[in-house]
């Protein structure tokens, strides 16, 4: 019998909102995956950005 397949939960791709304004070549990006039926919003996480040395906001992108 196959799996079933995780429902609800699909990936998503963070990017830096601070870096596209700063200037500094390079995009920081993770990978993750969210609950589509408990979190209806864009996540929005602070994650470290190996380019600024620092952590910053990332936001959901498409």
């Amino acid at each position: 019998m196959a799996k079933k397949a995780k429902g609800d939960r699909i990936q998503v791709i963070l990017e830096c909102t601070e870096q596209k304004n700063s200037g500094v070549p390079g995009i920081s990006r993770y990978v993750t995956t969210k609950n589509r039926k408990n979190t209806t919003e864009r996540l929005e996480l602070k994650k470290y950005n190996p380019y600024l040395k620092r952590y910053t906001v990332h936001k959901e992108i498409k």
